[in-house]
């Protein structure tokens, strides 16, 4: 299935450069010029990515990326000026999945749309095992309007990334460790291989710098009750991990 992407973008010659691009590489391109025409298109069109960039006439691109994502999940690539790695930082710190810096070749973006695009499919794909059949036939848009994650007592916020504990504490996430903890949510009680997590919890290579183990290792430490002897992230050897418990998700 072609994969629909939203590019919003003052720029008319930016947003023409990547309607063509984008459009010769097997993609649908929808456009849009600020945050106004962004949440028009949003509500009546299913999306698979959104290209946004930071600077925008009215709402900047910050503001429209908290906003996105305290809704959805949907993946967002930022679009910053060069040199400004202080937008680079909050876009991440955001939600963002990854960033590009203008001036920018439309081939990297055209690498890094799909780069983010393939790390959701190993998860994509667990979920479509897991799923009852109505679920399955559900579009990805449905999926990408989970605010929350609620499982064993814990609850996950994917907009404001914090969680909480059975007894009502807030419990701080690295990026990676959030990230990881996302993508055994949105599959669980399936078993994933170490590539399948680390491909469906890297949003941008310098954050996820460990190894896997060490970050499930981490996640244990603020989860179980006895890190020795998890019971919610569970180790099946020679295969992989899996998350121990019903999830019930927020919209």
């Amino acid at each position: 299935m072609t994969k629909r992407i939203l590019a919003i973008d003052d720029d008319e010659a930016i947003r023409g450069l990547v309607r063509d691009y984008l459009g010769e590489n097997g993609f649908e391109v929808l456009l849009g010029a600020n945050g106004d025409e962004m949440n028009l298109i949003l509500a009546r069109e299913q999306v698979d990515l959104v290209v946004l960039d930071v600077k925008l006439p009215g709402e900047d691109g910050f503001s429209l990326a908290r906003a996105l994502r305290s809704r959805s999940s949907l993946p967002i690539i930022m679009l910053t000026g060069q040199g400004q790695e202080i937008d680079r930082v909050a876009g991440l710190e955001l939600g963002a999945d990854d960033y590009l810096t203008k001036p920018f070749s439309p081939r990297e973006l055209l690498a890094r749309i799909r780069a983010v695009l393939r790390r959701r499919e190993p998860v994509a794909a667990a979920d479509n095992r897991a799923a009852p059949a109505p679920e399955r036939a559900a579009p990805a848009q449905a999926r990408a309007s989970i605010r929350a994650y609620r499982f064993s007592g814990w609850e996950l916020a994917l907009g404001t990334r914090r969680m909480k504990s059975p007894d009502g504490r807030a419990i701080e996430l690295t990026n990676s460790e959030f990230a990881l903890l996302a993508t055994f949510l949105r599959a669980p009680r399936i078993i994933l291989s170490r590539d399948q997590l680390l491909e469906g919890s890297r949003m941008h290579a310098d954050i996820f710098d460990r190894s896997i183990d060490v970050q499930i290792l981490r996640l244990r430490r603020k989860l179980e009750p006895d890190p020795n002897e998890p019971r919610l992230i569970v180790t099946r050897r020679g295969a992989g991990y899996l998350l121990d418990s019903e999830v019930e998700t927020v919209r």
